[in-house]
């Protein structure tokens, strides 16, 4: 078995907390880093691909869900050390959901549609470091 080889240099990734019927959808990572916690679906971002463009290709990969990006919610650093593998910077976006039910890849292997006001009280699900609050900005941004 090959040795997976660790970018030397930060890589850019995009993240959605898409909404519908008021409510974010969360997957679970199949594979490392943060296998088995819930998460915004998401990827990295591929050279010459605009954020918008890897996003929504990253979301029709993953989810097969056809979205439109509302705007920036936040983004978050996750380092070396805390990921167990490369250093990534996140952009997470806020997107309404457009068309299709979701079908995950290999890379996800559950999903859930929670009301955003009821992640505090989720304490059985393992949720990746900073996801609530780009929820909660996402939210915000989606309007009444």
């Amino acid at each position: 078995m090959a040795a997976i080889v660790q970018p030397t240099r930060p890589q850019i990734a995009v993240s959605a907390a898409i909404f519908r019927d008021g409510k974010v959808l969360l997957t679970r990572r199949a594979r490392s880093p943060a296998k088995g916690f819930y998460s915004l679906p998401g990827g990295r971002v591929e050279f010459g691909e605009s954020l918008h463009q890897a996003l929504a290709r990253e979301i029709d990969e993953e989810t097969g869900l056809d979205i439109e990006i509302i705007g920036l919610a936040g983004w978050r650093e996750v380092l070396p050390a805390a990921a167990g593998a490369g250093h990534y910077l996140i952009m997470s976006f806020a997107a309404r959901w457009v068309a299709r039910e979701p079908v995950l890849n290999d890379e996800l292997d559950d999903y859930r549609w929670i009301a955003p006001k009821a992640l505090a009280s989720l304490g059985d699900l393992k949720l990746t470091g900073g996801l609530e609050e780009v929820i909660q900005s996402a939210h915000r941004l989606m309007g009444p």
